[in-house]
């Protein structure tokens, strides 16, 4: 009811604030569908807001991670799936159920609580959150960058080097990243 309300009068841009919460994968799937051959149809564009990186995964051009009330990575989704930058994106993807896992498997959450938006802690935002912060990402605040690969965006340091056993290690994130800004 709600799409058919939200489609009526012929959109240009569909905004989809969260379609599928609470519903089971047959559901989901089901109206996913429906947005995708709407969108088709109408030749409409579409911002498909989620905390599940498994909807987006196959249904979108690009994708924006959001921490705090600011994004924290963006990228094509190929490159995103492939090179993720941020912590809070490695673990919203973990936090996915997996087919390969048992039934009744508990989900990965992420520890902490999200911050205060009215009062925003100093530096990043995710840092008492994320397995790899260091002093610095509870001071500074790491600008959104150009990463290498065209069209891609995270927010990273500058100068901090994540440490060589991290799962992370050869990407970039607010914890750690390369010797020098990225885009340089």
């Amino acid at each position: 009811m709600t799409i058919a309300i939200a489609l009526a009068c012929g959109p240009r841009l569909l905004f989809a604030d969260e379609p599928t919460t609470a519903l089971d994968v047959t559901v989901q799937a089901q109206i996913l569908d429906l947005l995708a051959a709407q969108q088709r149809e109408r030749s409409m564009a579409m911002i498909l807001v989620t905390h599940d990186l498994g909807v987006v995964a196959g249904r979108t051009d690009d994708i924006a991670v959001m921490y705090g009330g600011k994004i924290v990575e963006q990228a094509p989704t190929k490159t995103l799936f492939a090179e993720m930058r941020m912590p809070y994106t490695e673990a919203l993807l973990g936090s996915i159920p997996r087919a390969d896992q048992p039934s009744h498997t508990p989900l990965q959450a992420i520890p902490g609580r999200p911050p205060d938006l009215v009062s925003p802690p100093p530096g990043c935002r995710f840092a008492p959150r994320c397995p790899y912060a260091q002093p610095r990402c509870r001071h500074e605040e790491p600008p959104l960058r150009e990463a290498p690969t065209k069209g891609t965006a995270s927010r990273a340091g500058s100068r901090l080097v994540r440490p060589k056993d991290a799962r992370l290690s050869r990407r970039t994130g607010c914890a750690a990243s390369l010797s020098t800004p990225l885009g340089v």
